[in-house]
């Protein structure tokens, strides 16, 4: 009998968790966060061109950020939901298309209402929010050994976004015009978001359900809370440090415009804080993988309330580039570390409507932040007392992880 080859072994399947498939997919999520950032920072660096477009006040041309971070936050839970069913490549080639239509039509708004119902519904609700919390909860679930940095590397590529497209777009707006520069922005972002969706239309593995329940005030009743409570409380969180977060980065570009500095320096400014950002996030996606979701973010309240506080004595020009690069290295952490939390105290199988929740506060905090900065400053003619209320916002923020680790630890301790 001629000799039988020995039987060949199927091959393995490369989708797993912590694969090179893994980390592949990690870099092109990465370049999509890029592109969807767009739809978040750019308004900062048009503000005052806006503003004078359709002459009103400062508030009011400070909606159009608001009501796109609002529609961000509620697109997420909506994005993620439809990712959760039929995986993330559908809601990224929509949010390719409505992103890149909404700067298109944002470009020929008549008005500031349609301006901002443009941003509201196409750039924000179902653009950007594609990119966001999808795509951090997606990443949450292909890491398991390195899942702090993986997601820190996920959402760095938002803040990369902001370094990015605030010259570039400063530079076409002085060039061309603030319109212009969005018709160009609306056809880039919608061929590159729509071709780099083909290449994320594998399924996240099967998850573990069992690490949450191994971890002291996880499980069941994360931080020893009813998950209702614990949900709201991580909620309650997010808002108030991104209202804290919103002032320096929407309004940097317009106060340096006050102090006579001009808007091209404070979108230096903005480019750098958001640059130091990223920085932030890959160090504090080491860190989480050290000490944890919870004390991370306790690290970045603390340090992002000090760095607002040096807003308030200092507004000479060489102090507002140092101040702008802390601010950034200081608080680019705190939104991941969020996600972490999620993945450590509640379970696995809640992960994706759980960050969206969370994530979407903080979108809520950033719009909120974005606005009541700019009414305080139509109120009193100064963003000193809108940097108070920042920083007000802050502790609040920070009272909270403090709550959150002090009833962790008081569980470890029974527990041991």
């Amino acid at each position: 009998m001629p000799p039988t080859s020995p039987p060949q072994s199927p091959p393995a399947d490369r989708h797993q968790i912590d694969s090179p498939y893994a980390v592949m997919r990690l870099c092109i999520t990465m370049v999509l966060m890029v592109v969807g950032a767009s739809g978040m920072y750019v308004i900062a660096v048009v503000l005052p061109y806006v503003q004078a477009h359709y002459y009103v006040d400062r508030g009011l041309a400070s909606m159009p950020y608001t009501l796109t971070m609002l529609g961000v936050g509620v697109g997420g839970l909506l994005m993620g939901r439809m990712a959760d069913r039929a995986g993330i490549t559908r809601p990224l080639f929509l949010g390719g298309l409505c992103l890149g239509g909404g700067f298109i039509a944002a470009s020929y708004a008549p008005d500031i209402w349609t301006f901002m119902a443009v941003h509201c519904l196409f750039i924000g609700l179902l653009g950007t929010s594609a990119t966001f919390s999808p795509l951090v909860a997606d990443t949450s679930l292909w890491f398991r050994k390195r899942r702090g940095i993986a997601v820190a590397v996920c959402a760095s590529g938002n803040y990369l976004g902001g370094a990015i497209w605030p010259p570039i777009v400063q530079h076409f707006v002085d060039s061309v015009g603030w319109q212009q520069t969005y018709i160009g922005m609306g056809i880039a972002c919608s061929l590159i978001m729509c071709s780099l969706a083909l290449l994320m239309r594998a399924r996240p593995p099967a998850q573990d359900s069992s690490a949450a329940s191994a971890r002291p005030g996880g499980g069941p009743r994360p931080f020893g809370l009813a998950p209702g409570s614990a949900q709201l409380l991580l909620c309650v969180a997010g808002v108030a440090c991104c209202v804290a977060m919103a002032m320096p980065q929407v309004h940097i570009v317009a106060y340096c415009g006050d102090l006579g500095y001009g808007p091209a320096r404070g979108a230096q400014m903005l480019s750098l804080m958001l640059a130091c950002g990223v920085v932030s996030r890959l160090v504090s996606g080491a860190i989480c993988d050290r000490i944890g979701g919870l004390r991370t973010l306790l690290l970045g309240s603390m340090l992002q309330g000090l760095s607002l506080l040096l807003f308030i004595p200092f507004d000479s020009l060489a102090s507002l580039y140092l101040i702008s690069a802390l601010f950034g290295l200081f608080q680019g952490g705190i939104v991941p570390s969020y996600a972490i939390i999620v993945r450590e105290y509640f379970p696995a199988a809640e992960a994706g409507q759980r960050v969206g929740a969370v994530i979407m506060a903080t979108m809520f905090g950033m719009a909120l932040g974005g606005w009541v900065s700019g009414k305080i400053f139509d109120m009193t003619g100064s963003y000193h007392a809108a940097f108070a209320n920042g920083i007000a916002w802050n502790l609040l923020n920070l009272a909270i992880a403090l709550f959150l680790l002090t009833r962790v630890r008081s569980l470890h301790l029974r527990a041991a």
